[in-house]
Parts: C-alpha cells; structure tokens; sequence
C-alpha cells in the first residue's frame, strides 16, 4: 500500500464539554482524550507520520501534559485555524507526498486499528472512503409547516478517518472556503468523486459533552 500519513484534528475548544480544559485535554483513565487517540494510530502503524493539530495558543499545555505524563510517542504539532476547514487544510500543508491521508478527529480515541486498516484499504482502491454506521433514534426534519418523520434505514452517520488520496485531498481544499463545510467527504465530493462507505464501529465515538466522555472512559 502507498504511504501513509494520518491528520489529527484536534483544535476544539470544548465548550459542550464544559469546564475549563479543552476537550482534547480532558483526562480519560488517567491521561488526555488526544494521548489515547495518537497511541490508536500508533498501534495501527508505528512509522506512519502523525501531524497533530492543535490552536497556537494550546502549544505549550501540550507540550508540559507530554511531558507530564512521560507521552513521547512520536508526532508533529501544527498550528490550526479558526474552523475546522483551516485547520485540516493546515494539516495537509504537512503532509509530504502522493500517498494516502486519514484525517481524524482527536477526540474519538476508541478508533481501532482494524478500522483504520479497512479505511485506508478502501481509499487505496478508489481514492476516497469515509466510515459510517447506521443511524439508531428517530429522525425529524424541520419544515416550513412544521416537520416531518425521516426514513432512518436510509439515512447513516459519519465517523472519521476520512480517507483519501492525498493528491485528490489537495485538490478538494483548493476550492473557497464554505461555512456550509461540514467534513472532507463533502469536499471531495464537490470534485465529482464518489465516497466509498466504509462499515464503521459504534464504539468509535466522538467525545463531545460528558456524557460522552463517561462512556469513553467506561470502553476504554
């Protein structure tokens, strides 16, 4: 398989969260959300580049939680932007060659290798792949005249890694920014290309309120 380089995202300030740490730094098991993230792709392939991505201003509580915790698993830091298109398009400044980037959110530490594995596996085949698992709750849509049910057997949730060439990556994040922009998928899309759909994992969660971060703590 091409080279292999993986981006994480991980430049939330945690404001569903709540409480004075970002999110990314929030201790899970006794270490920060994002350690337990690095080590899952670590795991996964120990010399694939990891390019972390966090706000300028999170550089030097990083750096002393690093060393805190005796983290020295290796990663390069980069500085993000103001949303999350600035700052995947920051990562991918980083990222040397024509081989494959995941890009991942540095909050969903339970990822797992088999995952990543089959993630890659399906950009290496058609350029771009995305993991989803099937959406449980009802859905309502909001209308004009009030809502209206959703038909849930046709509808799937998205999950990173987000898979892609890493050429085709580049190309999507030469289009203007849009504040409709909701993950890279959709810019690729944009392009012309097809998705391919990945099985994903329910566990694979994104840490976002506190509800969230118990659960994570109980899987881990």
């Amino acid at each position: 398989m091409s080279e292999r380089t993986a981006i994480l995202v991980a430049g939330g300030n945690g404001n569903r969260l709540g409480g004075p740490v970002p999110k990314q730094f929030q201790t899970v098991k006794g270490r920060p959300l994002l350690m337990w993230t690095i080590e899952a792709f670590h795991r996964f392939d120990p010399a694939m580049p990891l390019i972390v991505v966090l706000p300028q201003a999170h550089f030097d509580i990083w750096k002393a939680l690093c060393m805190g915790h005796r983290f020295f698993l290796p990663h390069q830091v980069t500085a993000g932007g103001e949303q999350r298109w600035h700052s995947v398009k920051a990562g991918l400044g980083e990222v040397e060659g024509d081989g494959l980037v995941a890009v991942h959110d540095g909050v969903r530490p339970l990822v797992s290798t088999g995952l990543i594995g089959r993630c890659f596996e399906a950009a290496h085949r058609s350029g771009a792949a995305i993991p989803t698992v099937p959406v449980v709750p009802s859905i309502r849509e909001v209308t004009a005249e009030g809502s209206r049910a959703l038909d849930r057997s046709r509808l799937l949730a998205v999950q990173t890694p987000q898979c892609f060439h890493a050429d085709l990556l580049r190309k999507a994040f030469e289009q203007p920014y849009d504040p409709a922009f909701t993950d890279e998928a959709t810019l690729v899309e944009r392009l012309g290309v097809k998705v391919e759909l990945v099985e994903g994992e329910d566990h694979n969660i994104k840490v976002t309120t506190p509800l969230d971060l118990r659960m994570a703590e109980a899987l881990l």
